[in-house]
């Protein structure tokens, strides 16, 4: 994986500052994670790698299927990828992409998984503590999850933080057993 880190980082690094340089972080974004989105499929993934298709026709054919998506800077970026046999790398570009962002402007995505739905007020209070503890402003994205059985499952990068009565029972589990 960390291969794929090392050949994705370029072209997250050069997306960012060109998104920098022109002020169109959110465009880039949106553009970054519709390729992510329709470079799931695994048809396209197929063609994309099989080396019997010619460039210029994946090419060709790729950016009709991004037709209406893509602006000129996101079509040669596609085609960039394309020519440099990279475009499977476009969903860790993205991701990276919006890592650099988020260091960049100070915030921190975090996931949030709650047994109940939180309250507008609820998640104020939660992004507030966050903020304090991670020392970034808390972007959270709240979900249901009802196999937590209460609490809330927290994961703000590679820090995680488990106050979910299904998580406490496991806890209890393991030093019964041990």
């Amino acid at each position: 994986m960390s291969e794929l880190s090392t050949l994705a980082r370029p072209y997250a690094v050069a997306a960012y500052r060109r998104a920098k340089e022109t002020g169109t972080t959110d465009k880039w974004a949106s553009e970054l994670s519709f390729l992510s989105a329709i470079m799931a499929d695994e048809r396209l993934q197929q063609a994309v790698a099989n080396p019997k298709v010619r460039r210029v026709a994946l090419v060709q054919s790729f950016l009709d299927l991004c037709e209406g998506h893509l602006d000129g800077e996101g079509q040669n970026f596609a085609r960039l990828l394309i020519q440099n046999h990279r475009l499977a790398l476009i969903g860790d570009i993205a991701q990276m992409f919006g890592q650099y962002r988020a260091d960049d402007e100070g915030y921190i995505d975090v996931d949030v998984a709650s047994a109940y739905e939180l309250s507008a007020e609820e998640q104020q209070k939660l992004a507030g503590t966050l903020d304090g503890a991670l020392g970034k402003r808390a972007k959270l994205k709240v979900s249901i999850d009802r196999s937590l059985i209460g609490g809330v499952y927290i994961r703000a990068g590679d820090r995680v933080i488990d106050a979910s009565i299904r998580g406490q029972i496991e806890r209890l589990t393991k030093s019964l057993w041990n």
